[in-house]
């Protein structure tokens, strides 16, 4: 297998591809090409810098290896240079400025018809420069970097379960989705046919609620659950139990969970500490994605629930437990892939970010 050819950057290239990848009045394959040089300097795989940028691995070998025959002037390769810039781009990269670094005075993002009136200039040109430079004002992306004092401990702790789980052992992933919904609809929905997609009325009924309790097995990938209609330390003791009666008893049961106050409770403690099989392992805060189970749920709101039609709680339990037992008939774990390492190095990317970005 070819080796991809190292990089080390002099410092006056470590400031120009870092003003580059903020993406500041340069267009977004300029942006791109800076930070895969910049991935690349860090000692990153072209498959990892693919996997973060969503870009092709070979695009990622092209661009260092342009920068390792050619340094700053190689990835400028193609793009405008020289002479006074024409007026078109200039109007261009005022888009860009205007959509990057302000906003409209009565409206918390630009839309093309609003950034078009404010420049003078046409609603296809906007669009145009947007789609040219990756732009999408109106999205918006939900993240939030975990404060936990314990982060790396816990985070070390529940990877290391997930990629070496201990011999004479199961590594369970828990926890309950809560205020499932019994929705029915007011209206009956038309079937997908041939040029037209399905269709469901946008109001519902409400008839009920449940909470499911779920644990998957992280090697065979079976899930245990159970449907309950209330979410207190007595429901979660007795998934406990469930747990204690369907896993074999020679083996140590070690399960990871969040932060929710029913998980510390006193009682479940006490229950715990006469339990000695079990072990507890909590996520840090404001870490769900690192809890398998939450994945489990994701498909089961896609797959069943969220175009379902349950007239009664009773037929949304037995939607739920249909699925998983179809689940169980052939099961297939979630591989964990990312280590430790890789992740605190993106988390540590994510709070620079944060620590660096303009206040509002």
């Amino acid at each position: 297998m070819r080796k991809a050819v190292g990089i080390r950057l002099t410092k006056r290239e470590q400031r120009t591809l870092a003003q580059w990848s903020r993406g500041r009045l340069v267009q977004q394959r300029q942006v791109d090409r800076a930070r895969i040089v910049l991935l690349a300097a860090e000692g990153w795989s072209n498959a990892d810098i693919a996997e973060e940028l969503g870009v092709k691995p070979h695009t990622v070998g092209r661009w260092r290896n342009r920068f390792s025959e050619d340094r700053l002037e190689g990835i400028e390769k193609d793009l405008p240079r020289g002479g006074r810039p024409r007026k078109r781009e200039k109007i261009e990269s005022e888009i860009i400025r205007k959509t990057t670094q302000e906003t409209p005075a009565n409206a918390t993002h630009w839309s093309t018809r609003s950034l078009a009136k404010e420049l003078g200039v046409t609603q296809s040109m906007v669009h145009r420069v947007w789609k040219a430079n990756g732009l999408m004002p109106h999205k918006v992306k939900t993240f939030k970097v975990s404060n936990d004092p314990d982060f790396e401990k816990k985070l070390v702790d529940v990877v290391g379960l997930y990629l070496n789980p201990p011999e004479k052992a199961l590594v369970l992933s828990v926890d309950e989705k809560s205020q499932i919904q019994a929705l029915d609809r007011t209206q009956r929905s038309l079937p997908l046919v041939p040029g037209r997609c399905g269709t469901m009325t946008h109001d519902y009924k409400r008839n009920g609620t449940t909470t499911l309790f779920a644990a998957i097995e992280m090697g065979y990938g079976e899930v245990i659950a159970a449907c309950m209609p209330r979410h207190r330390h007595q429901e979660w003791i007795k998934f406990l139990r469930q747990i204690d009666r369907e896993t074999p008893n020679e083996f140590d049961l070690h399960l990871i969970a969040d932060n929710y106050a029913t998980h510390k409770h006193p009682k479940v403690k006490a229950w715990l500490k006469r339990h000695p099989r079990f072990h507890m392992h909590f996520i840090p805060t404001s870490s769900s994605w690192l809890n398998v189970i939450e994945r489990f749920f994701r498909d089961l709101t896609d797959k069943r629930l969220s175009r379902g039609v349950f007239r009664n709680v009773r037929q949304l339990i037995a939607a739920i437990k249909a699925y998983i037992d179809e689940h169980n008939d052939d099961p297939k774990p979630f591989v964990w892939r990312k280590t430790a390492e890789q992740i605190l190095e993106k988390v540590g990317r994510a709070r620079a970010a944060l620590d660096n970005a303009p206040t509002a």
